[in-house]
């Protein structure tokens, strides 16, 4: 029988920095546990606030002797919790604990061979030998008193260790990533051996958690929810209605920044599968009036944000009793928008996170904040929802303003609609539509000199962006055949006027994001 509280099993992941940090997150939370990814330097008393079933300190770039090394309250290790320090994390614990880290001989970066020299517990299940993702260039010397080897390579003598009694261990690799094959089984054995966790974390708890969650904050008041078309907004409605029924009401603007035609398909669809009040806003010449002249990335994020929010409570005024404004916010976002370094170093402010105002009337309710995009595809089949809604591929809350880089004008978002209706298409026309996590075009700040009709040009640059991913955290570029890039850039070239020149992004995530601003 699944616990009640979906919470009451959960993991604490420490953020270090590490690129694959949020891929920690995603392996918790395919076995069924719930986890947060917080930074390290969240504090000793807030780490016991958070009455998780075990720790685990994330990967970094970081050496434990460079001199703004990031460390944690060594108290951690004194609360009496199972704790999984995870290359860096690994090589933090040995340094607080009172063992040696130097300097490798060679680095270790990709594949390698790991000896087991212990299968008991954290390895338990898996051979002697086992094909690990290694990315460190210090290594253990000496572990701490307590601690044990567990694993070894040909460069690092303690590529794994442990404290049985503690329930402390360390991997030198990164079990995470999918290039360590039995990386899955590593942390199950964590979690449900060592950690004692039971699987409490599925979309069906997580509804009735939310459901009951949702009833008493709201109480009697009313919501109003902004939809965008995406799958994020619709599945929030969907679970808010189910919860509140309708006392909840939709409100859908046309800011301007959408795709062509999908106003109209929004509307459509909405009011075909969902029986839910819907208000539907044409407030284009507003918005593109505030983002006038602006061609700052984070200032059109947060202009785009306080206008939504502008006009949500205008609207609001004129329903009955409206106390709440529900949005899709899902936990990259959060992620994003508050970084392990702290808010210098956040890589963008999302538009329904950062981009918010300091004072609202309304009081907000964020229902899947604590989900990943595939967990809100699975919520949203739960849900009853149909596949049209639920495997549409992602759409920026700030829209197309985000994907005309510099100003954004009518003349140049009409460019970019047309050149991404062509993109679609042809993704569409060879099934990989649903494949792919994400496939658009960007319209550059730049103009390029071409031959048209023996003609010289001197016209814009439209690039092609198509990833694959699971959360959109990381991501990597798709590999799309040559005959369906020439397919798309021929007739971008042709077909949409203003444009004399085509270019594919082929940038993985990190180091770049998955949109260009």
């Amino acid at each position: 029988m699944m616990p009640e509280n979906i919470h009451s099993q959960k993991i604490l992941i420490l953020d270090f920095g590490s690129q694959y940090t949020q891929l920690i997150a995603r392996r918790v939370r395919e076995q069924k546990v719930y986890c947060e990814i917080h930074p390290y330097n969240i504090g000793l008393e807030k780490i016991k606030g958070f009455g998780g079933k075990g720790i685990i300190l994330s990967g970094g770039p970081s050496s434990v002797y460079d001199k703004d090394a990031p460390v944690v309250d060594k108290g951690l290790f004194a609360l009496g919790l199972p704790v999984l320090g995870v290359c860096y994390g690994m090589q933090l614990m040995t340094h607080l604990l009172g063992g040696v880290v130097a300097k490798a001989h060679r680095r270790e970066y990709g594949r390698a061979d790991v000896t087991l020299d212990d299968n008991s517990d954290l390895f338990k299940g898996l051979s002697g030998s086992e094909v690990v993702w290694m990315s460190h260039g210090d290594r253990i010397e000496k572990f701490p008193d307590g601690f044990s080897p567990i694993a070894h390579t040909d460069n690092s003598p303690v590529a794994a260790m442990k404290d049985a009694k503690r329930r402390f261990y360390g991997v030198q690799f990164h079990p995470e990533v999918v290039h360590t094959p039995r990386g899955k089984e590593i942390l199950w054995n964590f979690l449900f051996e060592i950690c004692e966790c039971k699987p409490a974390w599925t979309m069906g708890s997580f509804i009735d958690s939310q459901v009951k969650e949702i009833r008493e904050r709201v109480g009697r008041r009313g919501v109003i929810c902004g939809l965008s078309g995406g799958v994020d907004s619709a599945v929030t409605a969907v679970l808010i209605h189910k919860a509140i029924g309708d006392q909840l009401t939709c409100i859908f603007v046309d800011n301007g920044l959408l795709r062509a035609g999908e106003a109209r398909k929004v509307e459509e669809v909405f009011r075909k599968y969902f029986h839910i009040n819907l208000v539907a806003i044409d407030a284009s010449d507003r918005f593109l009036n505030r983002l006038n002249g602006v061609e700052d990335p984070e200032k059109k994020r947060k202009i785009i944000g306080n206008e939504f929010i502008y006009l949500f409570e205008e609207e609001a005024l004129k329903l009955k009793d409206i106390g709440f404004l529900a949005q899709g916010t899902l936990y990259p976002d959060v992620i994003e928008s508050v970084s392990f370094k702290g808010p210098s170093a956040t890589i963008k402010s999302h538009h329904n996170v950062g981009g918010l105002l300091d004072k609202m009337s309304l009081k907000l309710v964020e229902p899947m904040r604590e989900l990943f995009k595939d967990e809100v595809r699975a919520l949203g089949r739960e849900l009853g929802m149909p596949d049209e809604v639920i495997d549409r591929q992602p759409f920026p809350g700030p829209g197309l303003a985000i994907r005309v880089l510099g100003q954004v004008t009518k003349k140049r978002l009409e460019i970019l609609r047309n050149a991404d209706v062509i993109i679609l298409d042809e993704i569409k026309k060879v099934g990989l539509y649903t494949k792919i996590w994400q496939s658009f075009a960007v319209l550059l700040p730049v103009k390029t000199v071409g031959v048209m009709g023996d003609e010289r040009t001197y016209e814009n640059v439209i690039a092609l962006r198509a990833v694959e991913s699971l959360d959109g955290m990381t991501a990597d570029w798709v590999r799309l055949p040559y005959d369906l890039l020439a397919e798309i850039s021929s007739r971008i070239i042709n077909e949409v006027k203003g444009v004399n020149r085509v270019v594919y992004d082929i940038s993985s995530k990190p180091p770049s994001t998955i949109e260009w601003e």
